[in-house]
């Protein structure tokens, strides 16, 4: 009896579930690019070419171990368009009965599956992470509060990473503190690993060059690896060269460096390139042969074993109407510079054209630059999901819409935050050089030149002031505005009135 294997995009795992529970000698791996995935969002180039181009290679890999696999490119001219469409073809062409699915990452592709294959689809749990759906649910069950940082201390244990016995490396289970240094007056890191384009991805750069010109991003140069191999050099010159700084300097943004001491390996652990643990295991040995400090190795850990699976977690648990959240009832549009980077404000202009030029920017461009001013501006949280989605090549759904929804939004009404992440430009001040050469003044708090950021963050203040003003973390915000004579504070609003009005005109910010 022959069985169909679907391995999608972001399954490229050699012991990714359904696989490992298959045959070798009489089951058929099957895989698609299929424009339905490629265009459900108008993503960013070089997410579709960075996949296709590792699909392509995995398939090689696959066959080269052994594996019959049937591959469909985007032009071949039997290509059905869709997942279940192709698994409808091969299921006809092989005689196949039942189809073994590691389970999907978006609700979106799984209630398909389910749809089109509801009793001949044999679903498996994926194994590549380290804490399953099922047991972030019993972790939540009875919780008031689903808070990141206890779930990490449980994954610290439950790992044993950093750990001493039952007590953290260090005596503290969070080093955050210590990781919030400025910007530097220089980056002692040449950025990540780039890998020239082979032949398998030069043809599959022409064909998303043929199929995906009109959509937002820059195609050329794909530097990305795309294969295992490669990511796991991307991933030790990381330790090597970068990690040492990595903790100091994680928040910090510069104009003429878009790297700084990042890592730049979500996009190939979201893939299955990488496993989260041979990546922690890594980091671990860089702080205990005493290559990287504790509050670099600790960061860095914790943003993989801790928020990673927690919103992973918080995906699933919250079910399927999580991306349609809309707590404090934001509704005007995105704004079209969020595709152009056409804007006079610096900080904007610098994460957005390197999201347009990298399908990257690093977690604090996207939290405290678009995604504060995004919710500053009362912009449908909805728009801003989807804008997330399309733009960079880590995004997928589980993990970008509770960073989005949740942490940058604030539109689940506080199941991932316990306060809005919102900033005048006095925050984007401390840690960039931005604003030092903004057409905008972050000093100013008033007037023509005054920061949007300024603006808007008392603006946002003001109008939600009946759900914010008893939150304890927020209570030193509203005395400040509360001390503000009443002429500075009508000025101040009436500035922030006159620039939305100016942005729902579409006029350059």
């Amino acid at each position: 009896m022959t069985r169909l294997v679907l391995i999608l995009g972001d399954q490229l795992s050699p012991d990714i579930a359904a696989l490992a529970a298959a045959d070798k000698a009489s089951d058929v791996v099957m895989m698609a690019e299929v424009r339905d995935e490629a265009a459900y969002v108008p993503h960013h180039p070089k997410k579709i070419a960075f996949l296709f181009a590792a699909m392509r290679k995995f398939a090689d890999r696959l066959r080269a171990d052994g594996w019959r696999v049937l591959y469909t490119p985007l032009d071949d001219p039997d290509n059905a368009g869709s997942i279940p469409a192709e698994i409808a073809r091969r299921m006809a062409e092989t005689g196949a009965t039942e189809v073994f699915v590691t389970e999907p990452g978006e609700w979106r592709l799984a209630d398909a599956l389910a749809d089109a294959m509801p009793t001949s689809c044999r679903r498996f749990a994926d194994t590549r992470f380290l804490c399953s759906t099922d047991a972030f649910r019993r972790w939540a069950e009875g919780r008031k509060t689903l808070r990141m940082e206890y779930f990490y201390r449980d994954m610290r244990r439950r790992t044993g990473l950093l750990m001493d016995g039952d007590k953290p490396l260090g005596g503290k289970w969070n080093f955050d503190h210590d990781n919030r240094k400025p910007a530097p007056d220089a980056v002692l890191c040449d950025g990540p690993l780039r890998f020239e384009p082979d032949a398998v991805t030069a043809e599959v750069l022409d064909l998303v060059e043929r199929e995906f010109s009109s959509n937002f991003g820059n195609l050329r140069p794909l530097w990305f690896a795309t294969d295992a191999t490669q990511a796991a050099a991307a991933l030790h010159h990381f330790i090597d060269t970068a990690l040492p700084r990595f903790g100091d300097y994680q928040d910090a943004m510069l104009t003429g460096d878009r790297f700084l001491y990042h890592s730049v390996l979500s996009m190939y652990l979201n893939a299955g390139l990488l496993d989260p643990m041979q990546i922690c295991q890594a980091v671990e040995n860089a702080y205990l042969s005493g290559h990287a400090p504790l509050n670099a190795a600790e960061g860095f850990i914790r943003q993989i074993i801790g928020w990673r699976e927690y919103v992973r977690g918080i995906y699933f648990l919250e079910g399927r109407d999580y991306t349609r959240r809309n707590a404090l009832n934001h509704k005007r549009k995105l704004p079209s510079f969020y595709w152009t980077g056409d804007t006079d404000m610096a900080c904007m202009k610098a994460a957005i054209t390197a999201t347009r030029d990298e399908a990257y920017a690093h977690h604090i461009q996207r939290l405290m630059v678009t995604g504060n001013f995004a919710l500053l501006a009362g912009v449908d949280p909805f728009e801003v999901h989807e804008w997330y989605l399309a733009v960079y090549a880590d995004a997928y759904e589980w993990v970008e819409a509770p960073n989005v929804i949740g942490m940058s939004q604030f539109a689940d009404g506080g199941i991932v935050a316990s306060k809005p992440y919102v900033s005048s430009g006095a925050y984007i001040d401390r840690m960039s050089d931005h604003c030092k050469g903004c057409t905008y003044r972050v000093k100013h708090k008033t007037g023509p030149l005054a920061c949007p950021f300024n603006l808007l963050y008392w603006h946002f203040l003001d109008r939600h002031r009946d759900r914010f003003a008893a939150n304890p973390r927020m209570a030193n915000m509203y005395r400040t505005w509360d001390r503000m004579a009443e002429d500075r504070r009508n000025a101040v609003l009436g500035g922030a009135d006159a620039l939305l009005r100016r942005l729902d005109a579409g006029k350059v910010m």
